[in-house]
């Protein structure tokens, strides 16, 4: 029998890795440690994993080790697996945002790190899963990495150095964030709160949708669909006006700032 998948943490990100595993027919076993067991019995109970109860055994039997807890619990949570002085799995992935490499080597050594960002929609099978590889991760690793994430959807390799940038450009709380707004302004113009949410997912969902299936660039879709002295090119340009671009920029300076105090906290 293959020894397990282990999860230390069972919050938002296991859920949807789990749920998104087993969507796409993966039915190997996972294992889930954390310290609520309100999230444990959730997670059995929607995706079949198995209950952790005691960290040390739980590390011995597991085949890779996946680090869910949050960037500023990672290095206690570390320092507990080194502490039960037990025979570790070769591999780790780290989901913690902004924690590098060097870190995860420095606080739990001896082990081949790999570190993913994966987006929540994995949970559906649509997430997007940047990766990056300590270089002592072996050519047979890296490839059982990136098959089990390619599960919950496209999985490619970046550098470390672009991590940051890219946990801050590809989450999905853009798209919400977006449609929140922009079915709130279209209510206050008048629509109804449903039709304004109809409106709003169509402008950025089917649009972007229609981007991807079309193999037209950017600049040739702006093209088509904001006609000079039209309402779309109108639209567009006050948003420009108003500072959309400066709004973008910010925002994402802000986020990779974030990482960046991460790693040092």
């Amino acid at each position: 029998m293959m020894k397990p998948i282990l999860f230390l943490g069972g919050g938002r990100i296991t859920g949807a890795l789990c749920a998104g595993l087993r969507l796409a027919g993966d039915q190997r076993s996972i294992a889930v440690y954390d310290r609520h067991p309100e999230k444990l019995r959730a997670l059995r109970r929607k995706s079949g994993v198995e209950i952790a109860r005691d960290l040390k055994v739980a590390i011995e039997t597991a085949s890779i080790v996946v680090v869910a807890v949050r960037p500023g619990s990672v290095s206690e949570m570390l320092s507990e697996v080194s502490a039960l002085a037990v025979k570790l799995p070769r591999l780790w992935i780290s989901l913690a945002a902004g924690i590098p490499l060097a870190n995860l080597r420095r606080w739990l050594p001896g082990v081949r790190w790999v570190r993913v960002m994966p987006s929540p929609v994995c949970r559906i099978g649509k997430g997007l899963n940047p990766v990056s590889f300590d270089l002592s991760v072996s050519t047979g690793e890296r490839r059982k990495v990136r098959r089990l994430f390619a599960q919950v959807g496209p999985t490619f390799e970046i550098q470390e150095s672009q991590m940051d940038a890219i946990t801050a450009t590809h989450s999905s709380t853009h798209g919400y964030h977006a449609l929140a707004w922009l079915a709130k302004e279209a209510h206050r113009a008048g629509l109804d709160e449903k039709t304004s949410l109809i409106a709003a997912a169509h402008a950025l969902a089917d649009g972007i949708f229609y981007w991807r299936e079309s193999g037209l660039s950017l600049d040739e879709l702006l093209h088509e669909a904001a006609t000079p002295g039209g309402i779309a090119a109108a639209t567009m340009k006050a948003m420009d006006r108003a500072g959309y671009g400066q709004a973008v920029a910010k925002g994402l300076a802000a986020g990779i700032a974030q990482a960046r105090r991460n790693a040092s906290g």
